[in-house]
């Protein structure tokens, strides 16, 4: 049995790691998130949404939707990995300190995580394991 310290020094566990946390908070949003909304659009109620930043409850739905659904997607393949988390980010920050901005932290809380990954996979890049670096060579 591997000890841990082997498992540590292998060179790609980073990497190992950042897919991991790619696939789990992308793939999370799309699922518990984006894929409702998303699929209001296709429904027949009428389009209700909050407006949190004041221009118009659609617009606000349609920006929130391509960033937790399609955005979210991108981010778990790894593919325009920086430039899909910067609608993530805003979402999430939107939603952490506007939408729930005067509520109590629990209700923050998901946000805020979801927040906090997405802010560190902004500066640490998608890693090894992504479409960009198989499609643009990135390391």
């Amino acid at each position: 049995m591997a000890k841990i310290e082997e498992i540590m020094k292998f060179e790609k566990s980073t990497d190992i790691a950042l897919l991991i946390l790619r696939l789990v908070f992308g793939l999370a949003m799309v699922y518990g998130h984006g894929w409702g909304k998303f699929m209001r659009f296709f429904g027949e109620d009428p389009l209700r949404f909050g407006d949190p930043i004041g221009i118009g409850p659609v617009p606000s739905l349609v920006l929130v939707t391509l960033a937790e659904f399609l955005c979210a997607l991108l981010l778990a393949f790894g593919l325009f990995t920086r430039w899909s988390l910067i609608p993530l980010i805003i979402a999430m920050a939107v939603a952490a300190f506007v939408a729930h901005g005067g509520d109590p932290f629990p209700k923050m809380e998901k946000a805020l995580l979801y927040l906090a990954v997405y802010v560190a996979l902004f500066f640490t890049g998608p890693g090894w394991y992504s479409l960009d670096r198989m499609l643009f060579k990135k390391t």
